[in-house]
């Protein structure tokens, strides 16, 4: 809790006043102890301002009176700051759905399910929201191992309404113009590249900053004609790719000195990647990396260097990553997931590097899990496009700061005991304290404080010590302190 109240107080400079400082303080607070569902009334519910005025803590959302921008400069600065220099910075980027009800809030339309089944083709009414982590590595200085997302920019990406037939021709062929340009401008993937970009001049103004490289970790979605046309400098990519990509060698010597045309950009044709995966020439090579709590050895065929149409000119490196076997069950015949496909453009990084700084990209989904179930994004009932965007920039941020907080005090495991389940599994003694754990122990201690309790850790009441022990004794302290909701 202490050191979360740190991090908070350095953000005092996003607010104007100290009053909406303190509201801002004492709502992401309640926010993250909070039991229920994580609404405006839920939340001051939590914070006991149940009978005060509620309009100023919907007006701090609705009149923007916090500088979301200063926020998420923080949260960049405290991550890069715990980063050694010599390390690069490997930030995830990737795109996802908050459900909403509501046919009146801003931003609202029908998009596509991607947790909907293969065989059907699923809608759901909700807001799209971009979201930008950098991967903080529990060791640093180690080249594999765990890492922990941390967010530090959330975008609202709505896509703009097509317009309603008008009377007048002209006037509606003029309407439907403008249309088409702003559903082109508001593409996930174009959205994308500015916040790349805004990430890189972000980056460049820290001290040395301009001297760290970015590797940007994201899906098919960005990999395409529209981010990789114009990358910023000194910044790399990592996605995937079709299985069926037409890739190309660099151009020989004697392809490139003719005397007419255009000087020669692309070579010969080369495999495709599914077709590089089953050539028995090009050789497997093992390289280890951290995943699912611990080392793995993966098998990978690497080629570089070589380009791609949709990349242009620059020299790109491709990684066939073997698909991993597992059993379903004991007995069970081995079962193969799906190969990978990866192309990165920086083909000076080695296939250890490229691959443990994809796998870290999981870390995003565990982020979008957490904010949308344990901290309330898209809980809050707002319905104008500012209230919705600051609103959910502000939870994330809280959540941010929680991890943040996490790493600050070191706390890798849990204090209460784990499971029967899980303990003493051979194959990952590596763990790490969850998200709903952190927050469990953030509540613990804002109870405790308000309970007056020092010590917190001897909550249960000692057995009475006759012949017939009660069956069922009170433990009142140690069944709140620990509650999970």
């Amino acid at each position: 809790m202490s050191a979360w109240e740190e991090l908070f107080d350095l953000a005092r400079p996003a607010f104007a006043q100290q009053r909406t400082f303190a509201r801002a303080k004492s709502l992401a607070a309640s926010s993250l102890a909070c039991l229920g569902r994580r609404t405006l009334s839920g939340v001051l519910c939590a914070a006991g301002q149940q009978f005060s005025d509620w309009s100023a803590a919907y007006r701090l959302f609705e009149q923007e009176r916090l500088d979301v921008s200063a926020l998420w400069r923080l949260c960049l600065e405290l991550t890069v700051r715990a980063l050694p220099v010599s390390s690069p910075v490997v930030a995830l980027l990737d795109d996802t759905l908050v459900h909403k009800r509501g046919r009146h809030v801003a931003g609202t339309s029908w998009r596509r399910d991607p947790l909907g089944p293969r065989f059907s083709t699923n809608f759901v009414w909700g807001n799209r929201f971009l979201q930008v982590s950098l991967a903080l590595p529990a060791s640093p200085e180690a080249k594999i191992g765990s890492a922990r997302g941390i967010p530090i920019d959330l975008q609202h990406a709505p896509t703009p309404r097509k317009p309603k037939r008008h009377p007048d021709p002209k006037k509606y062929k003029a309407e439907l113009k403008k249309w088409n340009k702003q559903k082109a401008a508001s593409a996930i993937s174009r959205l994308g590249l500015q916040r790349i970009r805004a990430l890189r001049n972000t980056l460049d103004q820290q001290s040395d900053g301009e001297h760290r490289s970015l590797l940007i970790c994201a899906d098919a979605t960005f990999t395409n004609r529209t981010v990789l046309k114009d990358f910023p400098a000194r910044t790399a990519l990592i996605g995937r790719v079709r299985k069926d990509a037409c890739l190309y060698a660099l151009p020989t010597e004697q392809e490139q000195n003719t005397s007419r045309g255009r000087r020669r950009v692309y070579g010969k044709r080369l495999p495709t990647p599914e077709q590089y995966r089953k050539d028995e020439l090009t050789r497997w090579i093992s390289v280890q990396a951290f995943a699912a709590g611990k080392v793995y050895e993966f098998d990978v065929k690497y080629v570089a260097p070589l380009r791609w149409k949709a990349a242009g000119s620059p020299p790109l490196g491709l990684l066939v990553v073997r698909p991993v076997s597992y059993f379903l069950r004991r007995g069970a015949a081995r079962a193969r997931r799906q190969p990978a496909y990866l192309i990165c453009t920086d083909p000076t990084l080695t296939p250890q590097q490229i691959l443990q700084a994809y796998l870290w990209r999981w870390e995003i989904e565990l982020n979008f899990r957490d904010e949308k179930t344990l901290t309330g994004l898209g809980d809050a009932q707002v319905r104008t496009d500012a209230a919705l965007r600051t609103a959910a920039a502000f939870t994330v941020f809280t959540y941010a700061l929680l991890l943040l907080a996490l790493h600050r005090c070191a706390l890798v495991h849990s204090p209460l005991p784990r499971p029967r389940w899980q303990r003493g599994h051979p194959n990952r003694s590596i763990t790490r304290i969850t998200t709903p754990q952190a927050l469990s122990l953030f509540r613990a201690e804002i109870w405790a404080s308000a309970l007056g309790l020092p010590n917190k850790n001897g909550f249960v009441a000692p057995a009475p010590g006759t012949t017939k022990p009660q069956q069922c004794f009170t433990a009142l302290q140690s069944a709140v302190l620990f509650a999970s909701g």
